[in-house]
């Protein structure tokens, strides 16, 4: 099973050949338009129905699913936690996914007094996280770079949540790098420079179980998606052989 997590910053009717090109079974996009908008524009790749969540028709988060994957919304269902999509994944693999895109520093969300909404959507889908194999992965928009004493979103807190429900990141066990100081960043901030700001908050947690069972695993490089402008994120694709 290959899974792709990318932020394509909209417009993925024009990016969609570079998304394909990584070959994934699923795939997470943040920030992209719904499925019928992006078949209006011409996208013959999209298999089965993909499911997207978000208000903006053409800014959302969605999940697609391929080689002989399905995905459909898991209930029960928050809404109220925006951009954080509980899915039923089903085919060669059958697992729970919870797709994510963090609005940490919007809907008067303030980082040192309140938790961010994937924080607040471990609470709410713990049950679910814990009843079988199950995958969080996607823009995350965190890093513990940023944490600070007392804080309530303090990254290294909801790292420590997913560890207790048995997900470690695959970036960080595979690397073996610590989090906060992370070699490859995930998202050339701002300039979208190669020298600018750049951050890793972008993330795939996968059950710890599984991660022997990694047999790839890749951070895209500069050139070939913020150099050329498809995005300032890079994607990140793991391979698991289950």
């Amino acid at each position: 099973m290959r899974l792709v997590v990318w932020n394509c910053n909209m417009a993925l009717d024009r990016k969609c050949e570079a998304l394909m090109s990584l070959r994934p079974d699923l795939a997470v996009v943040s920030e992209c338009a719904t499925p019928e908008r992006l078949e209006d524009r011409g996208a013959d790749w999209i298999e089965g129905q993909p499911l997207w969540v978000g208000s903006n028709p053409n800014k959302g988060l969605g999940i697609f699913a391929f080689n002989g994957y399905a995905v459909e919304r898991h209930e029960p269902y928050h809404p109220n936690l925006r951009f954080i999509a509980p899915a039923r994944v089903s085919g060669p693999l059958s697992f729970t996914l919870l797709a994510v895109w963090a609005q940490n520093a919007s809907a008067g969300i303030t980082r040192k007094h309140q938790l961010g909404p994937l924080r607040r959507a471990l609470s709410k889908y713990r049950d679910l996280l814990s009843a079988g194999p199950a995958v969080v992965a996607g823009d995350f928009n965190n890093n513990v770079f940023w944490d600070r004493p007392g804080w309530r979103i303090n990254h290294k807190a909801l790292v420590e949540k997913l560890e207790a429900l048995g997900l470690v990141s695959a970036y960080h066990a595979i690397e073996g790098e610590a989090q906060g100081r992370e070699s490859r960043p995930t998202i050339y901030w701002r300039d979208r420079k190669r020298d600018g700001p750049t951050y890793h908050i972008d993330y795939i947690f996968l059950p710890e179980a599984w991660i022997d069972r990694v047999r790839a695993f890749s951070v895209g490089r500069f050139e070939d998606w913020v150099g050329n402008g498809l995005s300032d994120h890079v994607p990140l694709t793991v391979e698991v052989d289950l």
